[in-house]
């Protein structure tokens, strides 16, 4: 399973369940949003987020979709699992 740093090909995040550390569910990644110049992911996109991730202040894309910081992914597998004090 991929830790934070590693490298990992874009269809292993899409879809997948976005989890916390303690088990709370967010949503389903539904894209990615990336910086052109570097390539590098900057936030991922929910689909069907739950009302748990509805409760943080979370940025959202010009069509209303919450965005999650790449930077509090922790690992990815069967889910996506993030840091919630990284997302505040």
């Amino acid at each position: 399973m991929p830790t934070k740093g590693e490298k990992v090909l874009a269809d292993k995040l899409l879809n997948r369940t976005v989890v916390s550390q303690s088990g709370k569910t967010f949503g389903l990644t539904d894209d990615l949003l990336f910086e052109t110049n570097s390539g590098e992911i900057i936030y991922l996109v929910l689909k069907n987020p739950t009302p748990y991730a509805k409760t943080f202040d979370l940025e959202k894309t010009p069509d209303g979709e919450l965005k999650i910081p790449y930077n509090a992914v922790l690992a990815i597998g069967d889910f996506v699992v993030i840091a919630e004090e990284d997302i505040v």
